[in-house]
């Protein structure tokens, strides 16, 4: 799995806007990083997305947009594996 996700991350670096990105286990352990996130970030982004998904809990994983000034954080969870992708909005 390690070779899968590090593939993954280096597709979506590579796409117009991300600066970053971050994967996380169903216990919020930092599977994998690339570009402008934290390994620390890990556990806060899953804890995140469990929260939010105990809203409705017979839907599917939400997906979270978080957005500030010059920055967004798209995060949502696929089976065991929560992710996230930081984009730049300049």
């Amino acid at each position: 799995m390690e070779k899968k996700l590090e593939t993954v991350m280096e597709e979506l670096i590579t796409r117009p806007g991300v600066i970053g990105c971050i994967f996380a286990d169903h216990q919020g352990l930092c599977l994998g990083v690339k570009g402008k996130a934290s390994t620390e970030s890990a556990g806060i982004i899953h804890a995140m997305a469990e929260e939010a998904a105990r809203l409705e809990p017979k839907s599917k994983p939400p997906v979270i947009l978080l957005e500030n000034d010059n920055r967004s954080c798209i995060l949502t969870t696929t089976g065991t594996l929560t992710g996230a992708i930081f984009k730049s909005l300049n």
